[in-house]
């Protein structure tokens, strides 16, 4: 039985490197998966948030076994040779649709993309867990997502855990590749919503582009959003932060847990 919710985590994922890197931050990554199952148990499934399935309209998978996206071009073959052969899970799924009603629907089309695994590889590194992923839908507004992530919060009092993988700093055409920290544009966005965050200042987090770094913290929302969805997931909880680091000039891999 199940004493008290499962926690929801938000995590900085940058290049799909990560995965076969063993440095500080896959660490941490190790660590808190580690800590999670201690604390808590095993999760029954997992529900994942990736920014890479950012599609217009809220999908969520069904496949007994979800195949492995490799959605990254330009790479070391040998980080294609990765696997990460998780099952999905049919109950996870029917709890979704339980709860989102019609606004969302089967879609299989797609997969457990490198936003999810290149994570789950070092926090669960025994790929045990099942995993069934849920897409972010562009077509709804920060708010609207902020909601949808509320809806989903009961799933934490049924053994599940809500994982989400983005950056809150993420610029692809701003990027140093000799530069191991942040820009003063990254650093100045990224300490902004952390403070935002910690304060539990959700409206600043939902409404992130009145800030004068916005457009270069978030030139896109595709990576944001997903930190958003785990606010509503987690609404009112305390965060303890993560992986609090900037690198390649314009990328984030900060990172959230909540209800630890």
């Amino acid at each position: 039985m199940i004493q008290q919710p499962f926690p929801v985590i938000f995590s900085g994922h940058g290049s799909p490197m990560l995965a076969l890197q063993h440095n500080d931050i896959t660490r941490n990554l190790s660590r808190i998966g580690g800590q999670l199952c201690s604390r808590h148990g095993t999760p029954r499934a997992i529900l994942a948030i990736s920014a890479h399935w950012y599609v217009p309209g809220t999908f969520i998978q069904s496949a007994p076994q979800p195949r492995q996206v490799y959605d990254m071009y330009g790479f070391p073959e040998e980080l294609y040779q990765v696997t990460y052969p998780v099952p999905g899970d049919a109950s996870l799924t029917r709890s979704v649709q339980n709860l989102l009603g019609p606004a969302v629907s089967i879609n299989d089309q797609w997969g457990i993309d490198h936003g999810t695994w290149t994570i789950l590889i070092h926090m669960f590194p025994d790929a045990d867990i099942p995993v069934v992923q849920l897409s972010v839908n562009r077509d709804l507004t920060p708010q609207e997502l902020y909601d949808l992530g509320q809806k989903l919060a009961p799933l934490r009092n049924q053994g599940y855990l809500i994982f989400a993988s983005g950056n809150v700093v993420h610029n692809l055409g701003r990027v140093e590749w000799n530069n191991p920290g942040g820009t003063p544009q990254a650093l100045r966005f990224n300490d902004y919503i952390i403070n935002a965050v910690q304060n539990r200042n959700d409206d600043a987090v939902i409404h992130y582009a009145n800030h004068p770094d916005a457009a270069y913290a978030v030139p896109t929302p595709d990576h944001f959003l997903p930190l958003v969805m785990t606010l509503g997931a987690a609404q009112g909880e305390t965060a303890a932060i993560f992986n609090n680091t900037c690198n390649l000039g314009s990328m984030a891999m900060t990172g959230f847990i909540f209800g630890f």
